[in-house]
């Protein structure tokens, strides 16, 4: 309450001391008093002993004497704290409960302020909504978006978990794209978003818009390539070249629950399984296998080869070549 309410002082408070500077006043002056008016850090507020003394605290124990409080002339107990949520700890005194603030940091103010005041009750209250403040932050999706090379690196080979990696760049490409690539480009990030959302918190997943590639998967384990799903290709069967993107939806689901496999190897030791090739190819699928040093390999997919136009004779089949 604001300090007009100091008029009637000397009535609200009856056991204060005519003399604030005797040694008994700063001991006994809340003794048999009904109302408390408070001056913390310069903020100003009025209430009962009955309220401060709800719990055990320190406001208690001021107000039966445990504890030397300091009153001024005017008759304010004066306490040396910042006044800023001093009006939250009064609240919940009166109320057994109050509404806490979303932001962290005024979170953590105000539970510093309970455990100054020892209010337990508040203590617990603001223990519980930073706990759930956390357990909501640890279900939010965060894609973290590839800037550099170099971070990159960084990132896949300090990272204990398995790592999706989406290259995206439509913009990349000096061709028209082909009647539904644009569609099938829309397919493949709707897919990395619903990857995101079932391995939530098993698996990284990581986006690239600055690369060569305009679509194409890669995927991590141990800090190292294991795969890679490109889908997208040139096309030559018309008069001028095109660009096409594909939509391999199984082969990429396939790829991602094959990297879990290195979900806990950073932490337990892992098993490599690298020599093991992947499941037989569908229709119109490629499989390279590069070395990468040692016995180490990436199983590159390309979901469509080149169509060379002018290798096709009339009346034969396409051929495709890299």
């Amino acid at each position: 309450m604001s300090a007009e309410a100091s008029a009637g002082s000397h009535a609200a408070v009856s056991a204060q001391c005519v003399s604030p500077s005797t040694e008994d006043c700063s001991h006994r002056g809340l003794l048999g008093s009904k109302y408390v008016k408070l001056n913390v850090g310069g903020s100003l507020h009025y209430t009962t002993v009955q309220t401060l003394s709800k719990e055990e605290s320190l406001l208690r124990s001021i107000c039966n004497g445990e504890t030397d409080a300091t009153i001024d002339a005017e008759g304010w107990v004066v306490l040396d704290r910042c006044g800023r949520h001093f009006s939250i700890v009064l609240n919940f005194l009166r109320d057994g409960s109050v509404p806490l603030p979303d932001d962290h940091r005024e979170l953590e103010d105000i539970l510093k302020d309970a455990q100054y005041y020892r209010v337990q009750g508040l203590i617990q209250h603001c223990l519980s909504a930073m706990q759930k403040q956390k357990d909501i932050l640890e279900t939010v999706c965060r894609i973290p978006m590839i800037t550099s090379a170099k971070e990159e690196q960084k990132m896949i080979s300090t990272c204990r978990k398995p790592v999706v990696k989406l290259q995206n760049n439509r913009g990349n490409n000096k061709y028209s794209y082909t009647s539904n690539s644009d569609d099938n480009l829309l397919k493949n990030i709707e897919l990395f978003d619903k990857l995101v959302l079932r391995f939530n918190g098993r698996v990284l997943f990581v986006k690239d818009v600055l690369g060569d590639e305009i679509c194409c998967w890669s995927f991590y384990g141990e800090g190292r390539k294991i795969a890679e799903v490109c889908c997208t290709s040139i096309v030559y069967a018309t008069e001028k070249k095109q660009t096409k993107v594909e939509f391999p939806e199984a082969r990429i689901f396939e790829e991602t629950l094959n990297i879990l496999i290195y979900e806990n190897s950073r932490i337990s030791g892992g098993v490599h399984l690298l020599d093991s090739k992947g499941p037989s190819l569908g229709a119109g699928q490629s499989e390279e296998e590069g070395g990468t040093g040692g016995d180490h390999r990436v199983r590159r997919i390309h979901v469509r080869r080149h169509i060379m136009h002018d290798e096709r004779g009339h009346g034969q089949q396409t051929v495709y070549k890299d």
